[in-house]
């Protein structure tokens, strides 16, 4: 017979095999809330993720989770000898910074929100430009300039990956003017 169990309204009952005799019969929601059924509510997730720099050591993480409970403009999760990865969280109307990074490649991955994002081989002549939300990936080439805005009215969160590394380990900007302070020559790289 058909598998039909996800059709049924909770509670919904289904075969976990058990090491004693017989069946046993667990709402599908019981298991759900059930870590070692590879799921955990997002609340209790999210209390658990420390944002700080993990770089140079082993190291596993929920990025989704980690990108949306991020509240900073940017945070470094781990550093290091070739690759970084950070967290950003872009609020509404603002955007990275039009930059370009000369000798390092980039990936970007939008976890919430809505934005524009552009490209191009100089400043004034952003030729790529797409809409870019939830789930979609962006791959920036060493050396292009480009900028994401976030177009949405909730704040932009994404993960960003460079390769190698391209802010210092542990570095974390609460807000975009804390990173402009920090590093004003950093945009026009």
């Amino acid at each position: 017979m058909y598998r039909t169990s996800y059709m049924y309204p909770y509670p919904c009952y289904i075969y976990v095999p058990t090491y004693t005799r017989g069946f046993n019969y667990q709402p599908i929601q019981a298991m759900a809330n059930n870590k070692h059924f590879g799921y955990m509510p997002y609340q209790s997730e999210q209390q658990r993720i420390v944002l700080k720099d993990y770089g140079k050591q082993p190291f596993v993480l929920d990025i989704e989770d980690a990108a949306e409970a991020n509240r900073t403009f940017r945070t470094a999760i781990w550093t290091g000898n070739h690759l970084q990865v950070t967290l950003m969280s872009i609020n509404v109307n603002e955007d990275i910074g039009l930059e370009k990074h000369p000798d390092t490649d980039q990936f970007l991955r939008i976890e919430e929100g809505q934005g524009i994002v552009q490209m191009g081989d100089s400043k004034d002549k952003l030729t790529f430009q797409r809409h870019v939300s939830k789930d979609d990936a962006i791959m920036v080439p060493a050396g292009k300039w480009h900028n994401i805005t976030n177009t949405g009215r909730k704040p932009l969160k994404l993960y960003s990956i460079y390769a190698p590394p391209e802010h210092p380990f542990g570095t974390v900007h609460k807000t975009k003017t804390d990173q402009i302070s920090e590093s004003p020559t950093h945009r026009s790289k």
